[in-house]
């Protein structure tokens, strides 16, 4: 079954990218006005983030999201037959802000958000950087589509690690020098263990893991964002690395990509993934404080 289904999707990617959108506009109408996959959830995201803003600009912003949202699978599926040179067209960024850390010895941690399309970087990234790539992954519950995902993801040299098996597969690779891509903005898997800031005002859990393995490793710590300038095109943007200290704890480099996440989310809405239940936790005393 897995060679029929991605025999289908190798053809299907053939197609030029314009006819693949022309696509991408059919299932966006059918997604979003038919199956409403998860509208409930976008909306509540929505207002969350954003009560000032009339119902009106709240829903702009949903469709604009449910359009980068298709589009992704829809470049997801050109990735199967894609050069990594088109794609270099495609996708740029600061990279020589990444690269010029590799004169350090360090290795780099990118810690990003949900945010379209990080699928595309990631295959760019193998290119551009002078550093190993590695990116940490969840693994699909469906074996096909793990399948399928993972070789589409690895076959221009990207190195996957599962988040499940995070320490067994990092373990060849922690005493060279790597970049390793994380979604920092993950939903923790029990609140208890997570660190809770205010972000978009509401009490929020972060994982404790990226910040902690940075000062551990004494990685050099850049975050990213992307965003779209046109249909078809996109452009990450990595800040300076962060000034870690001797006396920086992990909550206090937790809050800093917080700040930025939040900051960057309301200049570019449409591009972060609402769809994802980032505030299905409530906060409860036995947690913790929240961090300010």
């Amino acid at each position: 079954m897995y060679y029929v289904v991605y025999g289908l999707l190798w053809l299907l990617s053939l197609l030029p990218l314009r006819i693949l959108y022309f696509l991408s506009d059919g299932f966006y109408a059918f997604v979003f006005y038919v199956l409403k996959y998860r509208r409930d959830v976008v909306m509540n995201n929505l207002l969350i983030a954003f009560p000032e803003k009339s119902e009106k600009e709240r829903k702009s912003i949903a469709k604009k999201f449910y359009h980068n949202l298709i589009d992704m699978f829809i470049e997801f599926i050109k990735m199967l037959s894609v050069s990594g040179k088109v794609l270099e067209k495609r996708f740029n960024a600061n990279w020589d802000l990444v690269n010029e850390i590799h004169a350090t010895g360090k290795s780099v941690q990118i810690h990003v958000g949900h945010n379209f399309n990080w699928e595309w970087g990631n295959m760019v990234m193998t290119k551009k950087t002078v550093f190993k790539l590695l990116s940490v992954y969840m693994p699909l519950a469906n074996k096909i589509m793990e399948k399928l995902f993972y070789k589409t993801r690895t076959r221009h040299g990207a190195i996957f690690l599962r988040a499940t098996h995070m320490k067994e597969d990092f373990l060849p690779f922690q005493n060279t020098q790597y970049v390793l891509g994380l979604v920092a903005d993950q939903s923790p898997g029990h609140p208890g263990n997570a660190w809770w800031f205010n972000f978009f005002g509401r009490p929020t859990p972060f994982l404790k893991g990226p910040a902690k393995a940075a000062l551990q490793n004494n990685t050099a710590v850049v975050f990213a964002f992307i965003h779209k300038p046109r249909r078809g095109y996109y452009d990450a943007i990595f800040s300076p690395a962060v000034e870690i200290t001797d006396s920086m704890t992990e909550q206090e480099l937790t809050k800093k990509f917080v700040v930025y996440l939040e900051g960057v989310i309301k200049k570019y809405p449409d591009m972060w993934l609402w769809s994802h239940r980032r505030w299905k936790w409530e906060w409860k005393p036995e947690y913790g404080d929240i961090i300010d």
